[in-house]
């Protein structure tokens, strides 16, 4: 005979959240809110960094998007490794960390420093992002609370993206740009203090010991692909930066096979054979690249081109946030009327509108366009963030909840970084190349280098003169910035058709054996 829990005896269905889940869920949000502040923080931060450090372009390509990559390259072992110690734990052992590496970041006295500290805030961050997805798919069974939680989860990501301009635009312009970093210390803080009170404790009983070597194939084969793009794009030697490519992409093929071997896998390959998980994976990672390698340029526009302070910058970014909140929290309404592939191919279409309109922009057009079409981007990315998460964890089982979590955190993660990495070393190259020739001698050098360095540069000269210099180079930043956007427009095009072919929800595979406490 089989007892009835106290959910059954007080007329409750098993799988229903109570007031507990939805408090702890607002704890979760905490480490989601920050992470997307810590982002959008950092591109404000790009000219105080500039002039103060000097990093060369190469090195402040690194400084931004070393992060995504130590987090995309670790987030799969550590999805693993909080389904086999608890994900509470994890969640808890990565705050502590974050917390530390931001103050560490926060006074690097170097640009080396600041990369080496931006690669132990990735490493810290690849244990907070599967931990939370992890245990809400945990706290949250039922389907239709479950799509309503990861909507505010998305919110919530959105609503960081919403605050860091405008937080971190404040804390730079008063205090530089070391407070970036110092904002996620109070935050781990309270996540420390409230965590382990209102979230429970999950762990996959079955779950085995990290494969190391996988460990290695994985940041082996995502670093160098990268890497390889990156000098590519700089001019490197075709040879050499094919070769680079080439040997990240064994790795990768080594790293896969080794899975299908292994009786505890770093990676659960087999959650790759559902259709609609695989399809929801590529939009994440393709369609956050767009508008990751968009934003930044955007971004960069309101104060290199537009010459804004930060705050005011942040100010100005606002309203793409808010919109990109709304539609995150009206995606799960969305689908109970319509089904989710169309949902979720309107919303790439709705991207893909705002891509071409900030493929038209010109430096006439200036400020209005360039906010109308970013919020137009932001009104599409919101559905897209919570449907296909939704999609790529509720089609796991519960006790593959970690490893689930960890491929989409890994696809939005990997997507953000190479967004930064290949389309901001695109439009590097075609802002180089539109640079006039005869510039100035003891400035060219700068001015070719990045629109902040050419900024900087021209700090000293004469009005008139430094107008001559910063003038075309302005131009050739609208210029990448236009290309940039168009190529997110075609990829948000093609993403939409994948959606309406792949994205057809299956029921996920019976579950396994796992542990649970409240404690």
């Amino acid at each position: 005979m089989t007892l009835p829990s106290q959910r059954e005896v007080a007329g409750q269905k098993p799988d229903v959240a109570g007031a507990r889940q939805w408090a702890g869920l607002a704890m979760l949000a905490l480490p989601t809110l920050l992470l997307a502040m810590d982002v959008t923080v950092l591109y404000l931060a790009v000219p105080r960094l500039a002039a103060d450090l000097r990093p060369s372009g190469e090195q402040m390509l690194w400084i931004t998007d070393i992060y995504g990559f130590m987090i995309a390259g670790f987030l799969v072992t550590m999805g693993t490794l909080g389904d086999r110690i608890g994900r509470r734990r994890l969640l808890m052992w990565g705050a502590g960390a974050f917390g530390l590496a931001s103050v560490a970041a926060a006074y690097a006295p170097s640009a080396e420093a600041l990369i080496a500290a931006r690669a132990l805030l990735g490493i810290a961050g690849a244990t907070l992002m599967p931990s939370t997805l992890a245990l809400i798919s945990n706290m949250f069974r039922d389907a239709r609370q479950r799509g309503a939680a990861i909507g505010i989860w998305a919110a919530s990501m959105s609503g960081g993206v919403a605050l860091g301009p405008v937080v971190g635009g404040a804390m730079l312009e008063s205090f530089g740009w070391g407070a970036a970093f110092l904002i996620a210390v109070p935050v781990m803080a309270l996540l420390l203090a409230g965590g382990p009170l209102l979230l429970p404790e999950y762990r996959d009983a079955t779950a085995g010991r990290p494969d190391l070597v996988s460990v290695a194939l994985s940041l082996v084969a995502m670093l160098t692909i990268v890497y390889g793009v990156k000098l590519l794009s700089h001019g490197g030697d075709p040879i050499v930066s094919g070769g680079i490519v080439l040997a990240g992409l064994a790795a990768a093929v080594v790293f896969w096979r080794r899975q299908r071997g292994l009786a505890a896998p770093v990676l659960d390959v087999t959650l790759v054979r559902n259709r609609a998980l695989t399809g929801a994976l590529l939009i994440l990672l393709l369609g956050l690249a767009a508008t990751a390698g968009t934003y930044l340029f955007v971004t960069r526009f309101l104060q290199g081109v537009e010459g804004l302070s930060p705050l005011t910058a942040g100010l100005w970014l606002v309203p793409s946030s808010v919109a990109m909140i709304l539609t995150s929290l009206a995606a799960p309404i969305l689908v109970r009327r319509l089904p989710e592939r169309v949902v979720v191919a309107g919303s790439l279409a709705v991207s893909a509108a705002g891509f071409l309109l900030l493929a038209l922009l010109d430096q006439a057009a200036g400020l209005p366009l360039l906010i109308a079409g970013i919020v137009v981007v932001y009104l599409g990315q919101g559905p897209i963030m919570a449907l296909g998460t939704d999609l790529v964890v509720g089609s796991a089982p519960p006790e593959k909840a970690g490893s689930a979590a960890a491929l989409s955190e890994t696809s939005t993660e990997l997507g953000l970084a190479l967004g930064v990495a290949v389309l901001g070393s695109a439009g590097a190259a075609v802002y180089r190349q539109a640079v006039p020739a005869g510039l100035p001698p003891e400035v060219a050098s700068s001015v070719r280098d990045s629109i902040e360095a050419a900024v900087t540069a021209v700090a000293h000269l004469p009005p008139a003169r430094a107008e001559a210099v910063i003038a075309p180079a302005r131009e050739a930043f609208t210029a990448g910035l236009n290309l940039v956007a168009g190529i997110g427009a075609v990829v948000a095009l093609a993403l939409a058709v994948l959606a309406l072919v792949t994205l057809r929800r299956a029921e996920p595979a019976p579950p396994e054996p796992a542990t649970s406490s409240m404690d």
